[in-house]
């Protein structure tokens, strides 16, 4: 019989067979006080009358009193005459916390246990009571040992994993996680079956099938108390019904290790005592299964409160129906959709890609009707089109190919002009690969048709054929092919040939990023320095380029020779972005502080130069000569444009960034009380230059990137995964200093150096969702947070952190988690995890509700998605920003960083 039903009729109870109490009509009738939802109802076992003051408000019920009722009360209809206390030493108050269980099954305990009194009587009556959506919401979460990702295929899969796994038809016991599908946590489903084999008293270390079976009932039973006492008896190792501080302390170690969280791991004798003092305020030095239960249901945190609140259920409901698929829609209309949705995304690249094409198309079919009137087709026929129609298309390429890495250049023109509306700057190194996939098939064409086909027609064409080439190859016909390789025009393109092969290949990333095995012999001669100095050889092709263009066997009038007409102008402006960048780097910057984190993360402040003036989200590159005199690596900037520093944030992935770590590690610390990090060193507190002798630091940029334009749109979604959070935290502290600064009014951008324009600062809400695998990862921007959650007093920026080698919110193996995370905020605002007021939540992001969250409070807003990450997740979030773009009043546009 549910609670609400017995809080509301006299009853009493009976044992059925089992021994199970029920409850029965009792008789007499629900008094009720003068005051206003005081109710009063009577339990009868056996010969036992218990009665329950209940205060029954809108949203909760509190139990005013639980007395005894001597039998002969039971007579007078209900009345109150002869009621007596329970005594505390009665033997049956632990009937009357059963009834209490079941008068309040399914409601919320909104404050924890209080042991006042060391008897069941003090335990259950005081206890409020939460009527409330989120106590069941939480109830049916929590603690479950089946979920989503474990034993979800139900108990056909488990069995055929039984079949495999089995040996001699019975089941190890290091082989249950995996067979119920908790693979990843061996120690902790270890301690499942020991606690489930502790139940059924059994002793050995194996299973059957059947016995399996048994074991999977209970753990796939949906029911919250049966959860709750499985996972009471895994940590109550000797089923004494008490959990001691031992036992606490064993369990909060094996949900660390479960979880990869070895910082927590060392503070378990910490968290145990905070445990223990939350739900043993009386030193008892045990704690019940009614102390778990009120501590794994106690109020959700005030951020989860605050997120479910500024969502509208109605809205969200409709937002829902607009999402959801329409499932009576033909083939044909969902490809259409598609074709639609990828044209709106991708417009920008369509004409850029179209326009591009079509000029190489347009080059090449004019070279070739040129070459197809002139007296050389007569014996070189279609060869020699075909090589004059792509050497063509090869020059325009050449020049071409160097306009998008003249950095200075872009970022210029997407900063000062309105360009970037209809030209995809972002992709400007995309393009640049894609312009030297056109090199390479020019290269192709031109030199294959050369050597394969003209030359070898030329050496046997008849002497009246040979007559018209005279002009062009002397008097006397070529000897032999070596020739044609000797000569000018030969060789040249052959050592260009070459080069660019060597170029071409170094600058896949198979190469280029070192994915070699280390057993190849190759491997010595791959990697960013090999791709570096042979991309460089392109000053030597450029220059044979010139030469080769000049020398041509088939062109004697200067004004045909177009090679250097099409390099000069790309060719100067390279050049001079050089030398900008040489003169720009010269001097070297003062490094203030560094620190080195966990997960392999150096941290450098350094001093900003004069005159420097940067956007949130734009990167610089950065050379160090004790690493590599040659080497510039690019780097996001991580402080705002008002900070009065530069700072950047760098992971160790290779072995540039690893020689870099190690050169500034050796002159770095402990750190001291208070500051974070595995070593660190601030000039800024009292160490000489001398103590720290840093390595000198070269900078060259500010250079543009996607995440710069943040400030055109109302509201921003940042999502960074690892390390890339690196520009979306320099937009986090970008939008605090400008709410400091006063709200809504003009921003200052930069406008070249030295200079600065005014433009309006649009954005009015900031969400920041971080996912990292890592707890040590907090330590990055715990000052940021910490920040944040300062002076953000308005809330614009909301900021959500997720680590995702904890399981996710319900899970078994991270209830413990979840529960010290509640405690430790609660009495200390600080998390668990990332040290901050900032509250971790635990696994991925379901990234469909993000949106639709997002969707739901900003209606009829802009919405400038920025990510940063491995490039895994690029696709659902471009495919869910245009799926909310279209199926709602939200606009969302999505950039990707280059990462």
């Amino acid at each position: 019989m549910a609670g609400t039903e017995a809080a509301t009729d006299l009853g009493s109870s009976r044992r059925s067979q089992d021994g199970t109490a029920t409850l029965i009509p009792h008789s007499g009738n629900l008094e009720e006080s003068s005051r206003r939802g005081i109710k009063t109802t009577r339990f009868k076992d056996d010969d036992e009358v218990v009665e329950i003051t209940l205060d029954v408000q809108r949203d909760s019920v509190a139990i005013e009193d639980v007395r005894a009722v001597d039998d002969g009360s039971s007579g007078h209809g209900g009345g109150f005459d002869g009621l007596s206390l329970v005594s505390p030493s009665s033997s049956r108050s632990g009937k009357l916390a059963s009834k209490l269980r079941q008068v309040t099954n399914g409601l919320k305990l909104k404050n924890s246990s209080n042991k006042a009194q060391q008897t069941q009587l003090g335990k259950n009556t005081r206890k409020r009571l939460d009527r409330s959506k989120s106590g069941a919401a939480v109830a049916l979460k929590g603690l479950q040992f089946v979920t989503a990702k474990v034993g979800h295929d139900g108990w056909a899969a488990v069995e055929k994993r039984f079949i495999q796994l089995q040996v001699d038809g019975v089941l190890l016991r290091s082989r249950f996680g995996k067979c119920i599908g908790m693979e990843g946590s061996d120690e902790f489903a270890v301690q499942v079956f020991d606690s489930l084999a502790r139940k059924r008293g059994m002793v050995k270390q194996v299973l059957t099938k059947d016995e399996l079976k048994d074991f999977w009932e209970q753990l796939s039973d949906q029911g919250f108390d049966n959860r709750l006492r499985t996972f009471f008896d895994m940590v109550d190792k000797n089923a004494d019904g008490r959990i001691t501080a031992e036992e606490v302390k064993e369990i909060i170690t094996l949900s660390a290790s479960a979880n990869k969280l070895s910082k927590l791991k060392e503070r378990a004798d910490e968290y145990t005592a905070l445990i223990m003092e939350e739900l043993d305020p009386t030193n008892l030095g045990y704690i019940e299964l009614e102390d778990l239960e009120a501590l794994l249901l106690q109020s959700p945190s005030q951020a989860a409160a605050r997120s479910s609140t500024t969502h509208s259920s109605k809205l969200s409901k409709a937002l829902s129906m607009r999402l959801a698929t329409n499932k009576d829609t033909s083939q044909f209309y969902h490809y259409w959709q598609e074709f639609l949705y990828f044209l709106e995304e991708n417009w920008k690249r369509i004409w850029v890609m179209t326009l591009w094409l079509s000029i190489c198309i347009a080059l090449f079919i004019w070279k070739f009707i040129q070459y197809r009137n002139r007296a050389v087709f007569n014996i070189m026929g279609y060869c020699v089109t075909t090589a004059k129609g792509a050497a063509e298309t090869l020059k325009f390429n050449m020049a071409l190919v160097l306009f998008p890495v003249c950095r200075n250049t872009i970022t210029w023109i997407r900063s000062k002009t309105k360009i970037g509306a209809i030209v995809p700057f972002n992709d400007n190194i995309n393009f640049h690969k894609v312009i030297a996939a056109g090199v390479a098939v020019g290269v192709a064409l031109h030199a294959g048709a050369h050597l394969t086909c003209d030359f070898p027609r030329l050496l046997h064409a008849s002497d009246a054929a040979y007559e018209p080439m005279k002009p062009f190859f002397g008097d006397k016909r070529p000897p032999n092919y070596w020739w044609f390789v000797k000569g000018t025009e030969g060789w040249t393109g052959v050592v260009m040939v070459i080069l660019m092969t060597i170029a071409f290949v170094l600058a896949q990333p198979w190469f280029r990023r070192n994915r070699l095995k280390d057993s190849n012999p190759l491997k010595k001669m791959t990697g960013f320095n090999a791709f570096w100095f042979t991309h460089h050889l392109f000053v030597i092709v450029y220059a044979l380029l010139i030469v080769h263009g000049i020398c041509l066997y088939l062109s004697r009038k200067w004004y045909k020779k177009t090679t250097w007409m099409y390099l000069a102008v790309p060719v100067l402006l390279y050049v001079s972005e050089r030398i900008l960048r040489l003169f720009r780097s010269h001097d070297a910057v003062r490094i203030q502080k560094v620190a080195v984190y966990p997960g392999n993360v150096l941290a450098l402040y350094m001093s900003k130069p004069s005159g420097f003036r940067y956007r949130s989200g734009q990167y610089i590159f950065i050379n160090c000569r004790a690493v590599s005199p040659y080497e510039w690596h690019p780097f996001s900037i991580t402080s705002a444009p008002g900070d009065d520093y530069l700072s950047v944030h760098i992971r160790t992935r290779g072995d540039w960034t690893s020689r870099l770590r190690t050169v500034f590690s050796e002159a770095c610390r402990p750190p001291t009380d208070g500051e974070s990090g595995l070593l660190r060193a601030d000039l800024s507190k009292g160490i000489s230059e001398s103590n720290a002798r840093f390595p000198k630091l070269l900078i060259d940029g500010p250079y543009g990137a996607p995440a710069q334009d943040y400030r055109e749109y109302d509201v921003l979604l940042l999502i960074g995964l690892g390390i890339g959070a690196t520009p979306l935290i320099s937009i986090v502290k970008d939008v605090l200093n400008h709410i400091q600064q006063g709200g809504s009014v003009a921003g200052t951008e930069p406008e070249g150096r030295g200079r600065t324009k005014k433009r309006p600062f649009m954005t009015k809400r900031a969400y920041f969702y971080w996912v990292t695998r890592e707890e040590g990862s907090f330590e990055w921007f715990r000052g940021v947070m910490n920040e944040v959650a300062e002076k953000d007093k308005d809330g614009v920026i909301e900021l959500h952190n997720h680590c995702s080698s904890v399981y996710e919110e319900g899970d078994a193996r991270s209830a413990l988690i979840v529960m010290l995370q509640e405690l430790q905020h609660a009495k200390k605002g600080v998390d668990i995890l990332s040290g901050t007021s900032v509250k971790t939540h635990f696994a991925r992001p379901n990234w469909r509700s993000v949106f639709k969250h997002v969707a739901v409070n900003h209606d009829n807003q802009r919405v400038g998605v920025f990510y940063c990450g491995e490039p895994v997740l690029v696709p659902q979030l471009r495919q869910l920003s245009a799926d909310f773009t279209h199926k709602t009043n939200t606009k969302f546009e999505f950039h990707k960083e280059n990462f």
